[in-house]
């Protein structure tokens, strides 16, 4: 699997990365297993969690398959904090104090001395982003991350902060949703890390399941939008804006004698600027589909075909 520079860092990431927003709740030891392993023999190395999946349960697997599947030093592990539960619910909380015990627990239940990757989770409106970016400061100088960044911030803020992270330790990363169905970060986000050698990590490039294929006919029994803590993720792509999208890829598809879900990575890892396309499989075989997209580059034509179906409104100030 082809190996990218993370922005203008040296850290390089691969092509797919493998999320673990199911681990631990919809994907078992036995699943995981298997992704993790099919994963790594197909070139892949980078492996984004969360101190937020599963409260810690999606850290604790993984941290439990290091050492006997893969070895750490084999893996680029990326792991995100500022979301922590109460007894009242979820709180963001992008604090020093809150993102620094964040990290602390991801270590321990990682079992590493460090993460590859340290990422803010969401915007917090409380926190001053200096404070934000202070923590982040701390957290590679005190070696328990090698490299920072931001995860579903807005434009203004990812400029804001690799200006306070710029000599040190820098603003390595930008997570955020990207695919043919969802294309907003084109507007700011992406042209701001562009601008800045901020690498870009896309996660549901596959537009939360939506642009497989699966869902054009009817809804099946097993997939997200049938379970009760995922049918609210899947139901806004569902509407009926995004069915010539999802109908452009599968004729794009079926002429290339290829899966859909193989065209939608294909298109999202030749945008510029894009590091990585995280794809979260509940099973292995799922994960299997989407490795298979490793090798495919889309034709011109078809490039240009898809970028027009879904390409995202602009208006002021993007277009003046």
């Amino acid at each position: 699997m082809e190996q990218r520079h993370l922005g203008r860092t040296g850290l390089r990431v691969s092509r797919l990365g493998l999320g673990t927003m199911t681990w631990s709740r919809d994907t078992d030891e036995h699943e995981a297993t298997e992704q993790l392993r099919d994963f790594v023999d197909a070139g892949g190395t980078l492996v984004d969690t969360s101190a937020s999946y599963a409260d810690g349960g999606a850290e604790e697997l993984l941290g439990s398959l290091l050492g006997d599947v893969v070895a750490r030093d084999e893996l680029v592990l990326c792991t995100k904090a500022g979301v922590r539960r109460t007894a009242t619910g979820a709180v963001v909380d992008g604090s020093r104090g809150a993102l620094l015990a964040s990290l602390d627990g991801s270590l321990r239940r990682l079992g590493t001395d460090h993460v590859d990757l340290f990422l803010v989770q969401t915007p917090d409106p409380r926190t001053p982003l200096e404070e934000t970016a202070s923590a982040l400061r701390l957290a590679v100088s005190s070696g328990r991350a090698r490299y920072v960044g931001l995860a579903n911030h807005a434009g203004w803020q990812v400029a804001r902060a690799a200006s306070l992270l710029e000599h040190d330790p820098g603003l390595a990363a930008v997570q955020a949703e990207y695919s043919l169905l969802q294309r907003g970060i084109e507007r700011e986000v992406l042209l701001a890390a562009q601008a800045l050698g901020t690498g870009v990590l896309a996660w549901s490039p596959l537009g939360r399941g939506v642009l497989t294929g699966k869902y054009r006919r009817t809804i099946p029994a097993d997939s997200r939008a049938a379970s009760p803590h995922l049918a609210g993720f899947v139901e806004p792509y569902l509407a009926h804006a995004g069915a010539a999208v999802v109908e452009a890829v599968a004729t794009a598809a079926a002429g290339l004698d290829r899966a859909p879900l193989e065209v939608a990575l294909a298109w999202l890892a030749g945008r510029p600027g894009i590091a990585s396309a995280i794809v979260g499989a509940r099973t292995a075989d799922q994960l299997r589909g989407s490795l298979a997209a490793v090798d495919l580059e889309l034709p011109r034509e078809l490039r240009h075909a898809l970028d027009e179906v879904s390409a995202p409104e602009l208006g002021y100030p993007e277009r003046f």
